[in-house]
Formats: structure tokens, C-alpha cells, sequence
């Protein structure tokens, strides 16, 4: 790896923009990417003009290396020198193209994931005085903890911090799902998860996971993992809480209609489609385990509306792949599609 290479991936992996020795910016930035095994996936990687003059693809170049989750092993998958030659290496040969949807879009299209391909993906693109660098973590059903689950946060219409723990039982059942272990917080906390609202676990005990640490969510200078705020009266006191959603056993899809929807117009579609409405538990997992991405706003079972995204990108979720709640809204509002459920036969 080149020495520019290392000196970005030690010091700017959360994202940021430095200057390097000559006064060039150069902008570093991490997205997460979910896909199941044997499908094809688009990692993105855009280039951020700060200097050169826009000329096409002519004289950038462009070139993509993977690197192991613990950074021991680094592998070469594809260079492209000014959008006239691409050359893909290894197990990527054949396998990797780029995408370029326009002049300033390097993403890389992979098919036939496997588990191999679980890793950091690193962008790095030269045009003139631009040097941008992009890492893209892969997340492929069936690596270590993913392949069970998902874990998600869960709050009801009413709020924050509005359950017991028996209410808490409740809304993960209604949602497909059942109140996470602190096992499977711990798993989702390694891959990622942070979410500065505490929740309950199924063992009695609050908690919540922080990746990144901050000021309302135990202090900046404090250090990232579990928050535990031990165990709580199961009666009397309310929080929210976190769920957990197995594998999918069914469909999980957005059903074309020609109108938006009102919550009961959306339970109905369903039905004419010999579905039901989608449970957020649901729509978690085909996020996280089956890497379902669309950028449509659309009704659940639980009243709330939400989108899921796993390839981040502009006026959907443009920071990090995420299930995205638009709120709890009017359930008499047209504004908004549905999603549904067919349960295996």
C-alpha cells in the first residue's frame, strides 16, 4: 500500500477532508455496503473536483484495492488509466467493472459475491491536483454476525422512552421479531451499530451501543462499546428497546401502485397482492441480510413510514447505509407506497 494510502486509512477512516503537503485537498470517506452471497453489488465511490478543470476521464486514474477486515491482507482489484484501459487482478478478474453513470462517478460494480469478499474496499482516484479517497466496508450475508439476524432499535408512535419491559416484548413481536440478547447487541455493536437511545435487552438490563463517541452519549472523551445501565424495574420503568429479526421466511417488496396511499388503503393493497403489510422487523432483515435498497417512503404494519438503503447516496441516505424512519404520520395522509410481506406457502 502506498505510504499516502496508509497515512489516510490511520487517520481519517471516520470521514474528513486534510491538505496535503503541496495544498491539495484531499477527501477521505467510509461508506458500509450489505449483499448476500452469489448476488452483484455497487460500491460507491465519487470524485470531488477541488482543483483540476473537468476534463472527462482524460489523465485521472483510477484504482481500487481490497484489504481484509484486519488489515493483514491487501489485494489489487482494478485500475483504470484515463477511461481507456481497465485491468481487474485475481479472484476480481472478470468480476469488477466500473460503473460511470458520469465523469465524476468511479463506483465499482462487483457480481457473484461470495464470503471472500468481505472487507475494506479502497477508492482512490488521481485527477490532476484531486486526490480522493473513498473505503467501503462489504458486509456479506452469512459473515460473522450477520448471518442470524439483525438487531434494530425500536420506539413505538408515542415516543422515546415510552416501554416496559413487557411492553417491550410486545412491540418486537408485533414487528416480527423478539427482544435481543446482549450477544446480539455485542455483534451488531462490532459491526457498526450505534444508537444513542437506550433500550431494553431480554435480559432485563438497559442499554445502548456507541461506535462513535459524543456529548450526549456519555461523554466525547469516553470510550466506544456497550453503555449499561444495569438492571431496571421491568414494571415501572420505560425505555426503548432492542429488537432482533431472523432470517426472512418469505417475500419482503415494494408493491408497484399507480397512487399513494393511506395506511388503510395500504393494508388493503397488500391483500389484493395475497400479501400482508410489511412488520419493521421484516424490512430490517431483507436490509441487512438480503441487501434490499430502495429510496421510496413506505407504510408498515406499526402506522410508521420508513425506507430501506444499502447503497447510500444523494436525497436517500447519503452518509451510511441505514433504514430510514420518515415518522409515524397521519394515517388518513395520501403521500406514501407500502411495503409487503408473502410468508412462505
Amino acid at each position: 500500500m502506498s505510504t499516502l494510502l496508509s497515512l489516510v486509512l490511520s487517520l481519517t477512516l471516520a470521514s474528513s477532508v486534510y491538505s496535503d503537503t503541496n495544498g491539495a485537498a484531499s477527501q477521505s470517506s467510509e461508506n458500509r455496503v450489505f449483499a448476500s452471497h452469489g448476488s452483484n453489488v455497487t460500491l460507491p465511490c465519487r470524485i470531488h473536483r477541488e482543483y483540476g478543470v473537468n476534463f472527462g476521464r482524460l489523465g485521472m486514474k483510477i484504482k481500487w484495492t481490497k484489504m481484509s477486515m484486519d488489515e493483514s491482507v491487501e489485494e489489487d482489484v482494478l485500475e483504470s488509466m484515463g477511461g481507456l484501459h481497465e485491468n481487474s487482478y485475481g479472484s476480481f478478474q472478470g468480476r469488477v467493472h466500473l460503473l460511470e453513470e458520469d465523469d465524476d462517478d468511479a463506483s465499482l460494480i462487483l457480481t457473484d459475491v461470495s464470503q471472500d469478499d468481505v472487507g475494506k474496499f479502497i477508492c482512490e482516484v488521481i485527477d490532476g491536483f484531486d486526490d480522493n479517497i473513498h473505503v467501503v466496508i462489504l458486509e456479506v450475508q452469512g459473515s460473522v454476525g450477520y448471518s442470524d439476524g439483525v438487531v434494530f432499535p425500536y420506539s413505538p408512535r408515542l415516543g422515546r422512552y415510552n416501554l416496559n419491559f413487557h411492553d417491550a416484548e410486545q412491540a418486537c413481536l408485533g414487528q416480527d421479531a423478539t427482544v435481543a440478547s446482549f450477544d446480539q447487541l455485542y455483534e451488531a455493536w462490532r459491526g457498526g451499530l450505534d444508537w444513542c437511545n437506550a433500550g431494553w435487552l431480554s435480559d432485563g438490563t438497559v442499554q445502548y451501543p456507541i461506535t462513535n463517541p459524543r456529548g450526549p452519549c456519555g461523554g466525547a472523551n469516553s470510550v466506544a462499546g456497550l453503555r449499561n445501565y444495569g438492571q431496571r424495574d421491568k414494571s415501572s420503568s420505560r425505555f426503548d428497546v432492542f429488537c432482533f429479526s431472523g432470517a426472512l421466511r418469505g417475500e419482503f417488496y415494494w408493491l408497484v401502485q399507480p397512487n399513494r396511499l393511506t395506511f388503510a388503503e395500504a393494508v388493503l393493497a397488500c391483500q389484493d397482492d395475497g400479501a400482508e403489510i410489511a412488520k419493521v422487523g421484516q424490512m430490517y432483515a431483507a436490509w441487512k441480510l438480503n441487501g434490499y435498497d430502495r429510496c421510496d417512503s413506505g407504510w408498515l404494519a406499526d402506522g410508521s413510514v420508513r425506507y430501506p438503503i444499502s447503497r447510500p447516496r444523494k436525497n436517500c441516505s447519503p452518509t451510511e447505509a441505514a433504514v430510514r424512519l420518515v415518522g409515524f404520520p397521519d394515517k388518513k395522509q395520501k403521500l406514501y407506497g407500502v411495503y409487503c410481506f408473502k410468508g412462505q406457502q
